[in-house]
């Protein structure tokens, strides 16, 4: 069975991808982006990946 591990980054708007690309190549999957908090103009990024069990 898979076991994740998980993160939970933010994301600037204006440099969005890059920090996505980086987080995609050391293994990470994105699962969801949701708001910041209190209605702030950042993204908040969920990822996860499966968990090194070795």
């Amino acid at each position: 069975m898979t076991t994740w591990e998980y993160a939970t980054i933010p994301l600037l708007i204006h440099n969005t991808k890059a920090i996505l690309d980086q987080w995609g190549a050391d293994g990470w999957e994105l699962v969801q982006v949701v708001p910041g908090p209190d209605g702030s103009t950042n993204l908040v990024a969920y990822l996860k990946r499966p968990k090194d069990d070795a």
